[in-house]
């Protein structure tokens, strides 16, 4: 069997949802070049682990949680989400000789060929917007160039797979159809992870481009609403878009219902008509935290995700999956925890008989040309 380290160097290897910036690059004095261990701070992603995972990109995303929809919520989500970005382009300046910017397909493949990681920036939940599709065109010129457009709760952009109250818009808002059209003239890639069924077929309808899911799974192997159907699977590959497999537990295997969905809706409801101040900020945080431990991940194996993945390639065709693990953001499980480990799930892959053709397509190459 090959070595998946060399695999690694040779191929391009990219995962297309870290939650790294808001979940650690905000903490005063973390070090993203420093090396971490995950059992002291929770941690999944920092460059020393880069390097050890043989991971040649990561799309950063920039997450911000959802509150009010007013025009004084907007104004603190906008200005969180700016501070954001504005951290993390600093962190990368500032690591500059062991990784650099990526805006295009190009960049990425010149930052390996120099020895450095590419860091691509993304948006998850498009709240941060606000209600001003001229507001794509700013982050964009910050570094965005993918555009998640929900997170667990329903928009002004679009309806969410798990927002408690159901369906407000049917699938995109008339703000969402803006929004979709500016990403189209910027090269902005919409990323419907977390979007409803409707939001994501209506966006394959309107959107020029191909689109990703950047981290989901496929509902046929789990139940959950935010994984997709078969039937979604086959038109975002006849659209050219590509999924990225999730390594959320949850989201990975069924499992009997515990509770869990009504306490996180609960938590969101209560947070969903506040401004997001800093002290609702870590009054959700610690709400999670305490969630978490109250409702534990169920066990997965490298055997669980796996089987999202080959089923997705079977149904979608194997130019049109990715990894994207959601690292520092609730994704990963024994063996596939951090960025150090993506080369257990090479050979893992390998054992099942995969070819480094077929890896070059699953790691980076079906993802960068939507990335161009």
């Amino acid at each position: 069997m090959a070595d998946p380290a060399a695999l690694h160097a040779r191929l391009f290897t990219i995962d297309t949802h870290i939650d790294t910036p808001t979940a650690r690059l905000m903490r005063p004095g973390w070090d993203f070049a420093a090396p971490h261990e995950q059992s002291a701070d929770g941690s999944q992603c920092d460059l020393p682990r880069m390097r050890a995972g043989g991971i040649d990109a990561l799309v950063m995303a920039v997450y911000t949680g959802q509150s009010a929809r007013t025009p004084a919520g907007f104004a603190v989500a906008h200005e969180q989400a700016v501070r954001v970005f504005e951290r993390t382009n600093e962190v990368i300046r500032q690591n500059s000789t062991a990784c650099g910017p990526a805006l295009t397909a190009a960049d990425a493949r010149r930052l390996k060929g120099e020895g450095r990681r590419a860091l691509y920036l993304s948006i998850e939940n498009s709240y941060p917007l606000g209600l001003d599709a001229g507001n794509v065109a700013k982050f964009h010129r910050l570094g965005m160039r993918m555009l998640g457009l929900t997170h667990m709760l329903n928009n002004d952009v679009a309806d969410s797979s798990t927002d408690p109250r159901g369906a407000e818009w049917g699938g995109l808002s008339p703000l969402g159809r803006e929004i979709v059209a500016e990403c189209n003239r910027l090269g902005v890639v919409p990323d419907a992870s977390h979007a409803s069924d409707a939001t994501l077929w209506e966006l394959l309808k309107i959107s020029r481009h191909p689109v990703i899911l950047s981290h989901s799974g496929c509902r046929a192997v789990c139940d959950h609403p935010r994984n997709i159907g078969d039937d979604l699977l086959r038109a975002v590959a006849s659209h050219g878009g590509v999924i990225q497999i999730n390594a959320l537990p949850y989201a990975v295997v069924n499992q009997p219902e515990d509770g869990r969905t009504a306490a996180y809706a609960a938590m969101l409801m209560r947070m969903a008509d506040q401004v997001p101040t800093p002290e609702l900020r870590a009054a959700a945080s610690a709400e999670w935290d305490r969630l978490e431990k109250a409702y534990p991940n169920p066990a997965v194996t490298m055997a669980d995700y796996v089987r999202h993945i080959e089923h997705a390639v079977q149904v979608a065709g194997i130019d049109h999956v990715g990894i994207g693990c959601d690292f520092d953001g609730g994704g990963g499980f024994p063996g596939l925890n951090s960025v150090a480990d993506y080369p257990n799930l090479t050979a893992a892959l390998l054992a099942r008989g995969w070819t480094e053709s077929a890896l070059e397509k699953l790691w980076g190459g079906n993802t960068l040309r939507l990335l161009n």
